[in-house]
């Protein structure tokens, strides 16, 4: 099981405040899970990589603060605050932090 910052009762979290960037890679942070759909926080150092992957899963990218650069499925996507978007269960996809990067991701079941 995971630990997750927030249960399946009536709560809330200001996002903001669960925002920690390392001095280099990823730190993610759970904030809900269930059997359909995971709530992950994660932040990104400057210049971190993710190389390409899929997932089963379909995902959205919430960008919370910070920019990067998405490679979704063949298509360039800059990410900044404000920036939704859809990934589809097994779109390839890679991201790069161009500074520190903080995006809330939802999987959920396709």
């Amino acid at each position: 099981m995971v630990n997750t910052i927030l249960s399946l009762q009536p709560s809330s979290t200001q996002l903001q405040s669960h925002i920690e960037y390392p001095q280099a890679g990823i730190l993610s942070k759970v904030l809900l899970q269930d059997r359909v759909c995971q709530y992950t926080l994660f932040c990104l150092a400057t210049g971190t990589d993710i190389s390409e992957h899929s997932t089963p899963r379909n995902a959205v990218v919430q960008c919370l603060e910070g920019t990067g650069e998405l490679s979704l499925d063949g298509q360039n996507i800059t990410l900044e605050p404000g920036v939704w978007v859809v990934m589809p269960a097994n779109a390839p996809h890679a991201l790069k932090a161009t500074s520190n990067l903080a995006f809330l991701l939802t999987l959920s079941q396709p």
